[in-house]
């Protein structure tokens, strides 16, 4: 069965900015709409209604996406939860249709750091967007890896950026994202949680 859309459920704002300009990229001629929580906490504390709000009305040719941050929780512990969460509203996820062979409604996804590790991920985005970011960052040790950046993703791509005179005060990731994801290639992120969130889309439209 051919999907004809995607619902997209996500935590932050900044979120629904990068997406808004990376999914025509990455869905080709399937429609899609983003719907932002203010926090991650809202989103989980929010999530089982909206899920049963959607069992009672969803198109069989639809697709729900609900993405999130890993933060400091345990990632099979999150996962779990978001599973579970899907399956109480009576929807079938891909991991579980993996399992079961059965058609899925819900794709579960766990960007295992933050949105600046997709970031790192493509730092040719980064340097495109701020052209005077050292162009050797991918390469150095602690950067190697953009889902495993000691210390918090977010705070290492803040201080790169200030440390070249951009945004003395403070990151503001919605300017940000506007900024750099124009520049993405999502066939060159090097970020691990991309990576599998973008051949899940792929598998998505494809099948």
């Amino acid at each position: 069965m051919t999907v004809e859309h995607v619902e997209f459920l996500v935590e932050e704002p900044s979120m629904e900015t990068a997406l808004r300009l990376l999914l025509p990229k990455m869905l080709a001629n399937t429609s899609f709409e983003i719907y932002p929580y203010q926090c991650k906490d809202e989103l989980l504390q929010r999530l089982p209604e909206r899920l049963r709000g959607y069992a009672r009305w969803l198109p069989r040719n639809w697709r729900i996406i609900v993405l999130v941050d890993r933060d400091n929780d345990d990632c099979h512990e999150l996962k779990t939860s978001l599973e579970e969460c899907s399956s109480r509203a009576g929807f079938v996820t891909k991991t579980r249709a993996r399992i079961e062979g059965t058609p899925y409604i819900v794709i579960n996804r766990i960007v295992i750091e933050e949105l600046e590790a997709w970031y790192f991920g493509d730092w040719a985005a980064v340097q495109a967007a701020y052209p005077n970011v050292p162009a050797g960052i991918p390469g150095r040790t602690k950067y190697r890896n953009p889902d495993s950046i000691k210390g918090g993703t977010w705070e290492a791509f803040e201080r790169i950026l200030r440390r070249r005179g951009h945004f003395s005060g403070g990151l503001r990731k919605i300017e940000a994202a506007r900024s750099i994801v124009p520049h993405m290639d999502p066939e060159r992120n090097r970020s691990r949680s991309f990576q599998v969130f973008h051949e899940a889309l792929r598998e998505m439209i494809s099948s």
